[in-house]
């Protein structure tokens, strides 16, 4: 049985006030919490409605009804599990390979889905603006898979990253060059802007290389692509010009 107690802190922690004063955060799904207990991450308790994770020392577990599981939830359908996690302490970054930034990325599905596209194609840094959605957000952690576990998020000021960083700088645009006819270097940033507005003008003024993915269609009505399938896409580049 989940005490009132815990119910409250559970539900408070979707809010990124009380996981930064809780130092706590959620995650749901089996596949998703089995990838955290195998991490870095540390293990603050568990609630499961069916006999599952045996190893989990009793202590930090508690078996509870399908009704009690759906009150805690950030779900609309709950699974079977959900873990509270110790938020950890920030690693220091490394300004080196290829690096994803984000600015102003603000749906937490699309920053879940980069986290696990970062993954995917072996990016271990990935920097994101102040104002990009919360890393511990309930969906940026269901969306990323496990994938926070190998992928180290900073949150900074972009614009002063940027002018800083001795590595090459590429921003997605519209009107940037080819991508296709690139000559891609191993090394380097890689910004992805806000779902509706792009790239910040202010950051846009000190990025040298603009690329872009062309439109094939026809009629080339089509506005934009998402920024998480864009991301698959110019990260899909970016390592092909490395074999």
């Amino acid at each position: 049985m989940v005490s009132k107690n815990q119910i409250k802190l559970i539900t408070s922690l979707q809010h990124k006030k009380y996981r930064n004063e809780h130092q706590l955060f959620i995650a749901e799904g089996v596949k998703v919490i089995q990838e955290l207990l195998v991490s870095n991450f540390v293990l603050e308790h568990l609630f499961v409605t069916e006999a599952i994770f045996e190893k989990i020392s009793p202590s930090q577990k508690t078996l509870i009804p399908a009704t009690d599981m759906k009150r805690i939830s950030a779900l609309t359908s709950p699974s079977s599990s959900l873990a509270i996690f110790k938020i950890p302490k920030p690693v220091e970054r490394e300004e080196k390979g290829l690096i994803v930034a984000l600015d102003d990325i603000r749906d937490p599905g699309n920053l879940g889905t980069i986290i696990r596209l970062c993954d995917w194609f072996g990016i271990k840094q990935l920097v994101c603006s102040k104002e990009t959605v919360d890393l511990y957000n309930p969906k940026v952690i269901q969306a990323s898979m496990g994938s926070i576990s190998r992928v180290n998020v900073s949150y900074l000021d972009l614009n002063e990253f940027v002018s800083n960083t001795s590595l090459p700088v590429f921003g997605t645009f519209m009107d940037g060059k080819n991508i296709y006819k690139e000559i891609l270097p191993i090394e380097g940033v890689l910004i992805f802007g806000n779902e509706a507005n792009g790239i910040s003008s202010t950051l846009e003024k000190i990025i040298k290389n603009r690329i872009a993915i062309p439109r094939f269609g026809d009629i080339q009505k089509t506005e934009s692509l998402n920024v998480a399938t864009a991301t698959a896409i110019f990260l899909s580049e970016f390592r092909r010009n490395t074999l």
